[in-house]
Parts: structure tokens; sequence; C-alpha cells
């Protein structure tokens, strides 16, 4: 057996144990690419909406995208900064373009278990709930 197909099946093992893990979390699943390894999941709840899960061996990337950046501030920067230093997983950043400020964590997929994929999902529920005010002021470019 060549390494590209025993490496697909490991990536596609992988997809499947995040699709089964989101399953036991009770998340809905919104769209969904085997191939290319990808879950879009919503749970209003924890005011995920959107949050992709990325199977990009050997890791495992979590991304939602918060709010678009409508203009480059220096207080905006700094305090998502000081929030970073309070998220127990994951960070708020910028994507290439700086058009978007993102959740983004990126978890091992090797060792993954529930608990941890959980933690991580949590971290972005308590950052909307703990720094919602100031999210959505940052949203309107204030």
């Amino acid at each position: 057996m060549s390494k590209n197909v025993k490496g697909s099946c490991s990536a596609l093992d992988s997809f499947l144990k995040v699709k089964s893990y989101i399953h036991d979390l009770k998340i809905d699943i919104v769209k969904e690419d085997a191939e290319g390894e990808m879950l879009q999941v919503v749970d209003e709840n924890r005011g995920i909406k959107n949050l992709l899960l990325h199977v990009s061996e050997p890791i495992l990337i979590i991304e939602q995208i918060i709010f678009e950046n409508k203009k480059d501030n220096m207080m905006i920067f700094k305090k998502l900064l000081q929030i970073n230093r309070h998220l127990v997983h994951g960070a708020l950043v910028l994507d290439d373009d700086g058009k978007y400020v993102i959740f983004r964590d990126t978890l091992q997929i090797k060792n993954l278990d529930l608990n941890e994929l959980e933690a991580s999902i949590n971290a972005l529920h308590l950052c909307l709930v703990e720094h919602g005010n100031d999210l959505i002021k940052f949203s309107k470019g204030l």
C-alpha cells in the first residue's frame, strides 16, 4: 500500500473521529466535506455560527469569523491582544488579508479526545460571553 493511500485512510479516520465528537457534543453539522476533511458547525446556544473544523494532519484547525475588520484601529488591536491573554484555548487573529477577526485554535489530532475539543469550543463560547460587548463595538468600527 502506498504512503498516500495509507495517509488518506489516516486523515479520513481523523475526520470521522472529529465528526463523531461533534455529534457527541450535540452540535449541528450544517456542511460536510469528507474529501476536504472539513466540517461547518452551528450551536446557537453557545454563539457558535459557521465554526469550521478542518483536519489537516497532524492538526485540527478550528476557526470562526468573529467580525469584519472595517478599519485598522490600534485601540481595537490592543484590546484583542489583551483578550487573548485571558483565553484558555485559541486566540483572536486576523486573516491573511486583515479583513476578518477570527477565533482560531489548533489541536493535535493524534491525542485528541472529546474533552479537549469541547474545551476549545467552550473557550470560544466563553470569549463571546465575556467580551461580546467589546466585540460587537469593534465590529462596528468603534
